[in-house]
């Protein structure tokens, strides 16, 4: 299974995102969501047509313009993280999904803008900024967030900059863009596709994951980006199912007849009207395809997860340990320990600390070391919160396969002085758990889309698949997802 290039050729696909960036990213609308596009993208599309008319195709990404969030390494671009501190030097090498990226065909268009350092820099940051890129908006409506961190990522596919996009969570990084720019975003079980050579937050939760126009383009692409590294051990848990091709899952209208899924109404669900009545239809189509519903399949462990952060424990803890790591493998003139980039952006606050500060830098170097018993509990509350007495329990406890709720409320309006106005979300379970979400588009809300989101147990990625392609077939969305660019709205 290949995805043909928009375009009769990969070099008429190339143009026309070349295009789109120069006409969307660089005037008009100004979305920003490219930071540096591949000079060499033009030539690598000619080699690859050139390929393809003497009968040789390298994978199922043959041809296709690909953008890749700029925290995941490129030896050809710079990675910086959106971030001044980090455009001293190339990384030595591609991160291995960009190498299986350029393996299976695919052409690098450039690199992705993102909410700087991923949005943990800041406690009250606001998605879609960074120092290098500037701040991405919602093609939807351009005075509306973009969601984060993955903000371009979701900005450029909604556009038609790119077909497919890499993004990464940590939590809420995919499924949030996805969810406001009307895209399919997937939060693939941690440990599925190699973290090495991605800017890190957080090993446990830390995840790659595509960003697509389709759910179908989701499953090729996952295929592609799945696999092992020695360098990353939580692609070796054993148990760990890695498949070549995942578009298996999504055949003909949706075959999901027999599943089971349930609605964990508390916190999850009731914090926006309007993405709560998209999800509801959403529910009943499944629902008239044979699935069976359960209502108020609630997670036990909600108000315990929610009451105490261990979350943001071992996110520090983590991020202080694994940035030192990660700079470690860059140039030797650049930082090297949080410290050194809690002294850059002080030394560059003209440029870094512009609209917001970097408290949760500063709170993170006083964190507990990994060998510290207040980091080892608070990962193990984490792993029984979000798996053993959170998704695992809620599934057994009700027999059913998946977990369906909102994504995300509609987009809110941007607001650089007081950061982002987020009202709930459907993602915390997962992402303390290390498993898996895909969100879907599910409908419009005055211009703005909302989405639907399906989470199961580790290695669940077929199940979610099946059913958002299911909802995407029968919900037919198509032009509506398309955006009209409009302009701030007065108030």
């Amino acid at each position: 299974m290949t995805h043909e290039p928009t375009g009769s050729s990969a070099i008429e696909a190339v143009a026309t995102s070349l295009q789109r960036i120069a006409e969307l990213d660089r005037s008009g609308p100004l979305l920003r969501s490219v930071i540096e596009t591949n000079p060499s993208a033009e030539r690598l599309a000619s080699d690859r047509d050139a390929e393809r008319a003497r009968g040789y195709v390298r994978g199922p990404l043959h041809g296709v313009p690909v953008l890749v969030k700029d925290n995941v390494d490129t030896a050809d671009l710079p990675t910086t993280a959106g971030s001044y501190a980090l455009t001293g030097d190339l990384p030595a090498a591609d991160a291995p999904l960009v190498a299986r990226l350029r393996e299976a065909g695919a052409i690098v268009l450039g690199k992705a803008n993102l909410s700087e350092w991923a949005n943990f820099r800041s406690t009250h940051s606001s998605s879609g900024w960074s120092a290098l890129g500037g701040l991405c908006v919602n093609p939807h409506a351009l005075d509306r967030s973009a969601g984060g961190s993955s903000s371009g990522s979701g900005v450029a596919v909604a556009a038609g900059i790119a077909p497919m996009a890499v993004g990464t969570e940590t939590d809420g990084s995919i499924a949030c863009p996805a969810a406001l720019n009307g895209v399919v975003g997937l939060k693939p079980t941690v440990g599925l596709i190699p973290r090495t050579g991605v800017v890190p937050i957080s090993h446990s939760q830390d995840t790659p994951g595509p960003m697509t126009r389709s759910v179908f383009d989701a499953a090729l692409m996952l295929g592609v980006l799945a696999g092992t590294s020695a360098s990353d051990p939580a692609t070796l848990v054993p148990g760990r199912v890695a498949l070549s091709d995942y578009t298996a899952f999504c055949s003909g209208s949706g075959d999901v007849a027999g599943l089971r899924i349930g609605l964990p109404r508390k916190k999850l669900w009731g914090y926006s009207p309007q993405a709560d009545a998209a999800a509801e239809a959403a529910v009943r189509l499944l629902a008239a395809q044979g699935v069976s519903v359960v209502d108020d399949a609630d997670l036990s462990s909600l108000e315990e997860l929610y009451e105490v952060d261990h979350e943001l424990t071992v996110l520090r803890s983590e991020f202080k340990a694994g940035i030192a790591a990660y700079l470690a493998t860059r140039g030797p003139d650049g930082p090297k320990s949080l410290a050194d980039l809690v002294a850059f952006n002080r030394d560059h606050a003209d440029k870094e600390l512009v609209h917001f500060g970097q408290e949760a830098f500063e709170q993170s170097l006083d964190a507990p070391d990994l060998s510290d018993p207040a980091y080892l509990h608070a990962l193990a509350e984490c792993r029984r919160l979000g798996r053993t007495d959170g998704i695992d329990a809620a599934l057994r406890t009700f027999g059913v396969d998946a977990l369906v709720m909102p994504s995300y409320p509609p987009a809110w309006k941007i607001d650089l002085v007081n950061g982002d106005h987020v009202n709930g979300s459907c993602t915390k379970p997962a992402a303390v758990a290390g498993y898996p979400i895909l969100t879907v588009p599910s409908g419009m809300v005055d211009g703005l889309p909302v989405g639907v989101a399906f989470v199961g147990t580790a290695w669940s990625e077929g199940t979610l698949l099946r059913l958002g392609y299911a909802v995407e077939q029968l919900l037919n969305l198509g032009d509506q997802l398309r955006p009209a660019y409009r302009p701030p709205q007065a108030g």
